[in-house]
């Protein structure tokens, strides 16, 4: 969604990071790119305002003409007002001490409320809390049934007494269902409608009173632009939502509703929904937004869905494998089949930083149905052939092109691929075992986010990771190379010893 976005503002960036000073002018340029920048994204006009006043009261300071690099700190203080309208810090569900505790999303017709429900029971089942759905969306024709379906695939009860009539009712109902049921947690859908009227917001607001929510979160349309300001501010004073969920965050649109709506109504986004799986929808973090806005990753999201694929103690047993060689074609389709779980590999890619703009200079995309390829050639494969490819000959090779539907040369490219990535960890063993240990890496992720914890969501992603590293912030962000005086020194070349010339005997 802020590909455009992020192209404009890493342009403007360039242009900071080859400046060692910058001069008042420079600054007011810049920032007049990044107002256009985010117009053109459908921010909030008043929005933007205020941001590139913040930028422009810290830029034209001692804080950035002190600064060792003028143009990494005016980046860094991007980063960090893009974090304040985004919400500051990262809030979690405040589910009270009342059992069960409700949940009440509210939102226009099409914003994506009932399939929120839907992943939010995901999420909250996965987390140990069980949980009752109920649909009281009785006007928008199927809504029920939607729910019922989502209820099914998520494995929840969905309390669902009627098509039509009093959904004020149904919700007063669904409370002592969900504590006959023992549930400890009800998501109530509400219904919507294509705009802003007296009616719906009177319904919502009588539901609400009905059912006292512990959490009324306000599901928005990420697309939706700026006339997400006006409708947040509307149901703000109908129902009064302690949260906001930002839907169709995978989209192709510009945005804007992101970046405006945790400004202006002074409420947390406090989940997002990044694809169209159940499991695709995730806790909003600023900090991690941010960073995916700026291009420079979101490692801690990446660490999170690889803990919630693999088992206890895996991560540390690849590691082991792939740098001491011992990688057969079986761990590599384990691990596949794994990373396919985590959700797409190029929003996995883009994850990691500084890989995202790598991989758009290099105009290389991953193309899933090549991972499946790859899959049905290794599933094709004799358990035996798996773990010693080296005895792979032409007709074993004709066999398994049979078996996959493929062609020989595939089999071969994907041979070639494997002994390359193969050979290039082994050689990485020793140097990673200088730097702390094979699993040194994994467990370092674990140390950020354990302290991520620890500072309940707040500080700097960058300098935390920078604390961890020994490497600078913004060179780790891919917005340039070692910072200077970091003792970084060339290796020097082993000068190759010449053979002595044999003297001539003379006649």
């Amino acid at each position: 969604m802020f590909d455009a976005l992020q192209d404009r503002l890493d342009a403007v960036f360039d242009r900071f990071r080859s400046s060692k000073s910058l001069s008042e002018d420079q600054v007011a340029e810049g920032l007049r790119e990044i107002r256009l920048a985010l117009l053109e994204a459908d921010v909030n006009f008043k929005v933007v305002k205020t941001f590139t006043g913040r930028i422009k009261e810290r830029a034209v300071g001692s804080e950035v003409s002190e600064a060792l690099d003028p143009g990494q700190q005016i980046i860094k203080i991007v980063n960090e007002e893009l974090v304040t309208i985004l919400g500051e810090q990262s809030a979690a569900l405040d589910l009270g001490s009342a059992s069960p505790a409700v949940i009440m999303l509210a939102g226009l017709q099409g914003a994506g409320k009932t399939t929120a429900a839907g992943k939010l029971a995901k999420l909250l089942k996965s987390k140990g809390r069980s949980v009752v759905l109920v649909a009281c969306d009785l006007q928008r024709p199927a809504a029920v049934r939607q729910l019922q379906v989502l209820g099914e695939r998520v494995g929840v009860p969905v309390f669902a007494p009627k098509t039509e009539g009093d959904p004020v009712e149904v919700a007063e109902n669904a409370i002592a269902e969900a504590k006959r049921l023992g549930a400890s947690v009800v998501i109530v859908d509400t219904a919507g409608r294509t705009n802003i009227d007296e009616e719906m917001m009177q319904q919502a607001a009588d539901i609400k009173a009905a059912v006292n929510p512990a959490e009324t979160l306000f599901v928005i349309d990420a697309m939706i632009g700026q006339e997400a300001v006006n409708v947040a501010r509307a149901f703000q004073e109908a129902v009064d939502f302690t949260g906001v969920i930002l839907s169709k965050l995978d989209g192709d649109a510009r945005g804007g509703a992101a970046l405006s709506v945790a400004e202006v109504t002074g409420r947390p986004i406090k989940y997002a929904s990044v694809g169209e799986k159940l499991e695709e929808f995730e806790a909003f973090h600023p900090d991690r937004m941010a960073g995916r806005i700026l291009g420079m990753g979101d490692v801690l999201t990446l660490i999170e869905k690889a803990e919630a694929v693999y088992e206890e103690g895996q991560q540390e047993e690849m590691a082991q494998q792939l740098l001491s060689g011992q990688f057969t074609l079986e761990d590599f389709l384990s691990q596949l089949q794994s990373v396919r779980q985590m959700g797409p590999i190029g929003k996995l890619m883009e994850m990691i930083p500084g890989m995202g703009k790598a991989m758009k200079e290099a105009q290389a995309e991953i193309d899933e149905d090549d991972l499946k390829r790859i899959e049905a050639i290794i599933q094709s494969m004799t358990l035996e052939e798996r773990r010693n490819p080296d005895i792979l000959n032409g007709k074993r090779k004709k066999r398994i092109a049979r078996g996959c539907g493929r062609s020989a040369q595939e089999i071969n490219e994907l041979l070639r691929s494997y002994k390359e990535m193969r050979k290039m960890m082994k050689n990485l063993g020793p140097m990673m075992g200088a730097m702390g240990g094979g699993g040194g890496t994994i467990s370092q992720a674990r140390a950020l986010r354990k302290m991520q914890k620890e500072l309940g969501g707040g500080g700097d992603m960058l300098e935390q990771l920078a604390a961890l590293s020994g490497d600078d912030p913004m060179a780790m962000a891919g917005m340039g190379g070692p910072p200077s005086g970091s003792g970084n020194k060339p290796v020097p070349r082993r000068n190759k010893k010449v053979p002595k010339r044999k003297k001539k005997k003379r006649r």
